[in-house]
Order: structure tokens, then sequence, then C-alpha cells
């Protein structure tokens, strides 16, 4: 018995050995394709533990979740003959993966770099139909939509489920940049120039009303002056004349000694005048020599 016992312990380590090749797992983001002698024989597992035949049959695995395909910037001539640059993404998974495995080899750069040349004749074609204004703002959905149904059919006969085509940027090469630059610029001097004359119209029509109103107030003010002047001087001389009518001399007499000192004011001040002149009536009598 104790003979046969390294015999036992190999028989059952082999045992172990051949259940452990036996076993596989398949995980929930995971797609499985057994292969019998490499030709493909089942791919529908679910996730959990399966059996296999060892030698008899070897077993693939695939990341089936979303992947991401981040193109490098490509350039593209649009409806005007103008370049631009644009920037796209996809998003796909293994749809059938007997399928996937047979036309890329189960290898994800090949999927990807077969995807890209799909996306880039796509976005030839559609690029190619539109002006830059189309694509920057009018129509970059609608691309994007027909670039994502496009792109899914191309893909089902390689086992590829498109999810999704994004255009993450769409840029105007250096030169187009420039150009619309300098028209941008150009355009907006022509709308300053343009508000500059309607406001310096504006300033001429306000001023030319200014000096208008000002004239016309100015008028007015030496109207209501001349007017009010001309009352005061009627009262003035309605005020002298009531005066006068009610004692002559008084108002004769006042008026003269206004007279003297006004001619007066000054000590080099003279007159060359008859003494007995009428205006040095009271200017030695007070009473004007009525006595």
């Amino acid at each position: 018995m104790l003979q046969n016992k390294p015999l036992l312990i190999v028989i059952a380590v082999g045992a172990l050995l051949l259940g452990w090749a036996s076993l596989f797992t398949v995980k929930e983001w995971e797609r499985a394709v057994l292969f019998r002698f490499g030709e493909i024989v089942r791919t529908d597992y679910e996730p959990g533990l399966h059996f296999k035949i060892p030698i008899v049959n070897n077993v693939k695995k695939f990341d089936a979740r979303i992947q991401t395909l981040d193109a490098e910037p490509e350039r593209y001539l649009t409806a005007e003959k103008k370049n631009v640059i644009v920037d796209s993404f996809v998003k796909w998974r293994i749809d059938d993966v007997a399928a996937y495995y047979t036309s890329m080899g189960g290898d994800r750069l090949r999927a990807n770099l077969r995807l890209s040349q799909i996306i880039k004749d796509g976005l030839r074609s559609e690029f190619g139909k539109r002006t830059i204004q189309d694509v920057v703002s009018g129509e970059r959905k609608e691309i994007m939509d027909i670039l994502s149904v496009n792109t899914d059919r191309q893909a089902k006969e390689f086992g590829i489920e498109v999810v999704d085509v994004r255009i993450k940027r769409i840029d105007l090469s250096e030169e187009i940049s420039v150009s619309v630059y300098r028209r941008m610029e150009a355009e907006r001097a022509r709308v300053a120039k343009d508000l500059r004359s309607k406001g310096a119209e504006a300033a001429e029509r306000i001023r030319a009303d200014a000096d208008r109103q000002r004239t016309i107030i100015i008028a007015e003010a030496f109207r209501e002056a001349e007017q009010l002047r001309g009352e005061g001087d009627a009262r003035a001389a309605d005020i002298y004349a009531r005066a006068y009518t009610k004692d002559p001399e008084f108002y004769s007499f006042y008026r003269s000694l206004n007279a003297y000192r006004a001619a007066f004011k000054n000590e080099k001040d003279f007159l060359v005048l008859e003494p007995t002149s009428d205006f040095f009536r009271y200017f030695k009598d007070a009473k004007g020599g009525l006595e």
C-alpha cells in the first residue's frame, strides 16, 4: 500500500489539474468563444462558471464593454473647397463575437483602425456636400446622425455595434482662419464707421437744435427785457410827469441838481457855458431867480 502511495498522489494531482483545465469563467463584461481544434463551436456563454474539454477545446474571451475610438484630427474639404480640421470620436462594442473574431482576429487595434477608416470616408463624403457654415452650425447634428447610422451598418459585418459617433470640434485651417478674422475685422470696422457717422450726424442735429433753441431763448429774453425796459421807462416817464404836474418848480430844481452832480463828478471836469445860461439857473440861487 505504501508503495502505491506516490502513484496515487500523482493521479490525484493529475485529476486536479485536469479538472482545473476543464473549468473557465465568463465575467459580466466579457464575451467568450469556445474553439474545437481552432474551429468556433459556441459563443452564447452567460456570465458564470463553464466547462470545456482540455486539449480539444480552448476559450478566448473579449471585453464586451463600450470602447472609445478617439481619432486623430483630420482635414476635410467642404463644398467650397475649403479645408476644415475635424476632431471626432466613436463609441462601439462587440455585437457578434464570432464575426468579430473572424474578421478582426479579436484584435481591438485592428477594429479601431477599420472603424477609423469608415469614419474618415463618411466625414469626407458628408463634408464635401456642405459649406463651412453648414458644418459649423447648421447641420452638425445631422452629420453625426448620418455617420452613426452608416458606420453602424458597415460595422455589423465585423460583429461590431456602433453606439455613437460624435464630432468634438471643427476648426478652420490657419489660412482660412486668418481670412475669416480679416473679414470679421473689416466687417466690425465697417459697422464701427457706420455707427460713428450716425453718431456724428446725431451730434450735429442735437447741436443745431441746441443752437436754435439758444437763439430763440436769447431772442425771447431780449424781447421780454426790451418790453420790461419800455414798461419801466413808461412808468418812470409817467411818474416824472405826475411829479412835474404837482410841483413844476421843485421838479426843475431836482433835475438841475442831478445834472450838476453828473457834470461835476470829477474835479478836472469843466464846461464852457455862459454864466447866465439856463443850466446855472439854480447854481447860485436855489429859487432859480424867482422872487
